[in-house]
C-alpha cells in the first residue's frame, strides 16, 4: 500500500532501525555518569551530536536534543523571548507557520506579549520586504519557516534572515520539513527540527542556539543539554536520529532530482485529467516530495477514504475533515481553494509505478464523490433572463455552498448576482477561490440573520 504522507511522519529509515537496536545495546547507561558504561553512553551522545551539528551546520555546542520538534520550537521562542525581553515583548511570524509556532505565539499574547503575522503571496511564500516591514524597534524575535508542510513551497529564509540581522532581530527557522533534504542557508539566528519528518523514530526534536543570541530557558533548570531541554535523554533514539540524518542526506540529492520530477508530473496530469482542480504552492521553489491540489465540488473526508480504499495514504488540509471545522490557517492565508484537499508527500525509494497508479485512480475517486454530491459535470447552460438570485446553504458543510452556487451561476444573465447564504467558515475561503477559478467576480460578504452573505456577480 503506497504511503504519501512523509509530511506527516516518514517511515522509519533502515539505518535508524539498525542504529536504535545497537544504541539499545550499548546506549542504555546515564551518559552523565563516569563510569564504564556511563561513558560509553557519552561517546554516543556526543557522536550523535557532533553528527546533527555538521548536518545542520552549526556547532556542537550550539545544538541541544529535545522530546520533540514541537518541544523545541516552544523552548526556542520562550527562551528568546525571554532572553530579549529588555528588548521588547514583540513577536513577528508568517502566517502560514507550523501550529506550534502559532501556539507559542498565542501564549506569549495571552502573557502580555504581542505578534505580528506577516502574510503570504498566493504561492505561499513572504515577501521578505513586507516581512521586513513587520519588524518593528521592539520585536524580540522573528520566526520563519525553511518550508511549508502543507504546500511544500519553500521560503526565503536566507534574504529574510540577513534583514533580520540589519534590524538586529534574530531568526528562528523551523526546518522541520526540509532539514532531510539539506542544511538551511542564511544567517538564522535559531533552528528547529524534528527527527520523523526525515526518517529518524519520533519523539526527538533539534534545538540550535547560535553563539550571541540571547536566550534564558524557560520552566526549572535542568543539568542536562545545557539546562534547554530537561530530562533524561532517550540516547537509543537520538543516535538513530542522527544516524538517520547522515544517511537521508546522502541520498538526497539524487533523490531530490528523482522525487521532483515525479512530483512535477502529478502536478501536471492532475491539472490534465481532473476538471475544476487548483494545484497550489510554488511550482518552482518547493521541496522535492511533496505536492498539494484542492478539487471544487469535492468532500474532504470522503475523497481522502475512497483513496485510502484504493490503498493510497495520502493527508488533507480541507476543513471538511473530521479532524476539523475550519480550512487549514496555510490555505486560508494563501487565498486558495481548501475544499477537496489532497497532499501528497513521497517517501524517498517511492516507485513509479506506484505515482502512475495513484494518477490512473485518481480522476475516477474525484468523479464518483462529486457525483454523489449531485456536483455539476458540465459547464453552465447558456444565460438566460432572470432575476438575481438567493441560494440558502445554511446549516450546509463544505462543498455544498459551493456546489449550490455552481449549479444556478447560468440561471442568472450575465452582470447579475447569485448571493450565497452560508454559516459554514470554509465558505468564506472556498466561494472567493471559486470565482477566481471561474473568472466570475466575487463581490463581497455582508451580514445575514445567520451565517454570511457571500455575494456573486456573473461575468461571463
Amino acid at each position: 500500500m503506497p504511503y504519501f504522507d512523509t509530511a506527516s511522519a516518514a517511515p522509519l529509515h533502515p539505518v535508524a532501525r539498525q542504529a536504535l537496536l545497537a544504541a539499545l545495546d550499548e546506549g542504555w547507561a546515564d551518559p552523565a555518569r563516569l563510569y564504564r558504561e556511563g561513558r560509553r553512553a557519552r561517546l554516543l551522545l556526543d557522536a550523535a551530536r557532533e553528527a546533527a551539528a555538521e548536518a545542520v551546520g552549526c556547532r556542537p555546542d550550539e545544538l541541544v536534543f529535545t522530546s520533540s520538534g514541537t518541544t523545541a520550537v516552544h523552548a526556542g521562542i520562550a527562551g528568546a523571548l525571554s532572553g530579549r525581553r529588555r528588548v521588547g515583548r514583540h513577536l513577528a511570524l508568517s502566517a502560514v507557520e507550523h501550529s506550534s509556532v502559532l501556539h507559542s505565539a498565542a501564549a506569549h499574547e495571552a502573557a502580555g506579549g504581542s505578534f505580528t503575522e506577516v502574510p503570504v503571496e498566493r504561492s505561499g511564500a513572504v515577501d521578505p520586504a513586507a516581512y521586513a516591514g513587520a519588524l518593528r524597534a521592539d520585536t524580540a524575535l522573528a520566526c520563519l519557516q525553511s518550508a511549508n508542510h502543507e504546500v511544500g513551497t519553500e521560503q526565503p529564509v536566507a534574504e529574510v534572515a540577513a534583514l533580520c540581522a540589519e534590524a538586529g532581530v534574530p531568526l528562528l527557522v523551523d526546518a522541520a520539513q526540509s532539514l532531510g533534504w539539506g542544511p538551511v542557508a542564511g544567517r538564522w539566528s535559531l533552528l528547529t527540527a524534528s527527527a520523523h519528518k526525515w526518517g529518524g523514530p519520533a519523539g526527538v526534536g533539534l534545538l540550535v542556539v547560535r553563539k550571541g543570541v540571547r536566550f534564558a530557558p524557560q520552566g526549572p533548570a535542568g543539568e542536562r543539554e545545557s539546562g534547554r531541554a530537561p530530562g533524561f535523554e532517550n540516547l537509543p533514539a537520538i543516535v538513530a536520529a542522527a544516524a538517520s540524518l547522515r544517511a537521508v542526506r546522502d541520498e538526497a540529492a539524487a533523490e531530490a532530482v528523482r522525487l521532483r520530477a515525479l512530483v512535477g508530473r502529478i502536478r501536471s496530469v492532475v491539472a490534465e485529467r481532473v476538471g475544476d482542480v487548483e494545484v497550489v504552492g510554488d511550482p518552482e521553489r518547493r521541496l522535492p516530495h511533496l505536492v498539494t491540489f484542492s478539487c471544487l465540488y469535492v468532500d474532504g473526508e470522503t475523497l481522502l477514504h475512497e483513496l485510502d480504499r484504493h490503498g493510497f495514504s495520502v493527508s488533507s488540509g480541507s476543513s471538511c475533515t473530521s479532524s476539523t471545522l475550519e480550512p487549514s490557517h496555510v490555505l486560508k492565508a494563501m487565498g486558495v481553494l481548501s475544499e477537496g484537499n489532497v497532499r501528497v508527500s513521497l517517501p524517498m525509494g517511492t516507485a513509479e509505478a506506484d505515482v502512475d497508479r495513484f494518477l490512473d485512480v485518481l480522476p475516477g475517486v474525484v468523479a464518483e464523490v462529486r457525483e454523489r454530491l449531485g456536483a455539476p459535470v458540465s459547464a453552465p447552460p447558456s444565460p438566460a433572463p432572470a432575476a438575481s438570485l438567493v441560494v440558502d446553504a445554511l446549516g450546509r458543510r463544505c462543498p455544498i455552498p459551493v456546489i449550490e452556487l455552481a449549479k444556478v451561476i447560468g440561471e442568472v444573465p450575465v452582470g447579475a448576482t447569485v448571493t450565497v447564504l452560508a454559516d459554514d467558515e470554509a465558505a468564506r475561503l472556498d466561494i472567493p477561490a471559486w470565482c477566481e477559478m471561474r473568472e466570475q467576480e466575487y463581490v463581497g460578504e455582508e451580514p445575514a440573520d445567520r451565517g454570511s452573505a457571500y455575494v456573486v456577480r456573473r461575468l461571463s
